[in-house]
């Protein structure tokens, strides 16, 4: 009979080995009812191989394509043992590990299905990253982390419901899975935690943010701030969760925002910046989107 594990650590790598070890070297590995997955996504060398053989406790696999955020973690999810799934980005770090504290929220109430710690970022005094999420707005997509950039002095140490997961740290219940589905793996890369909060929501399930857990986030060193493939993404994705989520004039003013407004200014300003390299990212994620299939 296989071992059951109250949490399934989860974590994707794609050419990260230096920050995946050093997310490991903060996790009790020692601790019986933990069970800690790495998932190489496609990195160039097999870094499972590598972290394998550094860390003998830990369950690595190997996929040799990049399947996506999305995919990375599910295809360590359908690995996975635990209860409960804590799906971590490999650039942060654990300073105390408190896991603890979100399975206690977790259990607290049949209706909440996913709980996401505190997140600070790992530089400087370590300011906060997330503290939950406004909504998105219906036609413009806006929204905002709740305190963001701000110096942590417990302002946010109150545990609430959110409307959105965040994509760096955040742990599920198995049955929510379950009843909600599989990490959408058409976006492969950015909005597919809102996608899935979305689909989570619909199932009928609560996401809280509980702050007596902590994780800290270096950001965004695989693809960078302002590169084409971040840009690209974002304005495919964008265009992609509004057809999946939502429906009528709302779509359609939205497609209108984001394509008309959005997409056009930002072509003319990277363009006038010199960075026609980004101006072609949104063409070609506006381009793209419109080539998917529908039924994405």
């Amino acid at each position: 009979m296989q071992q059951e594990y109250e949490v399934s650590i989860i974590t994707v790598n794609y050419n990260g080995l230096e920050d995946t070890c050093a997310l490991i070297d903060t996790i009790p590995l020692e601790e019986n009812n933990i069970e800690v997955i790495v998932v190489d996504n496609g990195s160039v060398r097999n870094e499972a191989e590598i972290i394998s053989q550094r860390y003998p406790k830990i369950k690595t696999l190997r996929s040799e394509t990049n399947l996506g955020f999305a995919g990375g973690n599910n295809l360590g999810i359908k690995q996975s043992r635990g209860r409960y799934l804590y799906l971590i980005n490999n650039d942060t770090l654990f300073k105390q590990f408190d896991v603890r504290s979100l399975c206690h929220r977790l259990e607290s109430s049949a209706s909440i299905g996913a709980v996401c710690p505190k997140i600070r970022f790992a530089w400087d005094d370590c300011p906060i990253q997330f503290a939950g999420y406004t909504k998105l707005s219906a036609i413009t997509l806006r929204n905002r982390a709740i305190g963001f950039g701000e110096a942590d002095n417990g302002q946010y140490d109150k545990a609430h419901a959110t409307p959105y997961a965040h994509g760096a740290a955040m742990m599920l219940k198995r049955e929510t899975i379950e009843k909600a589905g599989y990490m959408p793996e058409c976006f492969f890369l950015y909005y597919e935690e809102i996608d899935w909060s979305m689909s989570i929501t619909r199932a009928g399930y609560e996401i809280w943010y509980e702050p007596l857990a902590t994780i800290y986030h270096k950001e965004s060193r695989s693809t960078g701030q302002a590169s084409p493939l971040r840009t690209y993404y974002l304005m495919r994705n964008r265009l992609l969760l509004v057809r999946r989520n939502f429906k009528g004039i709302a779509k359609s003013l939205s497609y209108a925002y984001l394509v008309g407004i959005v997409g056009t200014k930002d072509i003319l300003k990277f363009t006038l910046c010199g960075r026609s390299d980004l101006a072609n990212a949104i063409i070609r994620g506006i381009t793209d989107f419109i080539k998917t299939d529908k039924r994405l």
